[in-house]
């Protein structure tokens, strides 16, 4: 039976965020370039953080430089708002650190400037 998997698929995109090398930096950014693979992207880090969130040890350090390198990396306006509501969408730790992260890299500031 085959059906139409997106890709890539949210488990590969959680293993590259995890991991978050320079070779997965380079596939994530990639991907990011492709408004079209947004969902794929947004669900594959809802994958991350709620298997971060059920992991027994949360590294909120990891987590943070996440939000930070993703919301200096997503273009603006298209994906910032998305990050954003991905990372209020749980009260748990590991939305609020990434949140934390995603809040210190300006992404959002930068896809809508505060009126003079």
């Amino acid at each position: 039976m085959t059906g139409n998997l997106p890709f890539p698929d949210r488990d590969t995109v959680a293993e590259k965020l995890a991991a978050l090398s320079d070779a997965d930096k380079s596939y994530l950014a990639l991907l990011m370039e492709n408004g079209a693979q947004d969902d794929n992207l947004l669900a594959g880090l809802r994958r991350h953080l709620d298997l971060a969130a059920a992991s027994r040890f949360l590294n909120s350090l990891k987590l943070e430089n996440l939000g930070l390198w993703l919301g200096t990396q997503a273009p603006d306006r298209r994906l910032q708002i998305r990050l954003m509501e991905t990372a209020r969408s749980s009260q748990h730790p590991a939305y609020q650190v990434f949140r934390i992260g995603l809040s210190r890299s300006g992404g959002l500031e930068k896809a809508y400037p505060p009126a003079p």
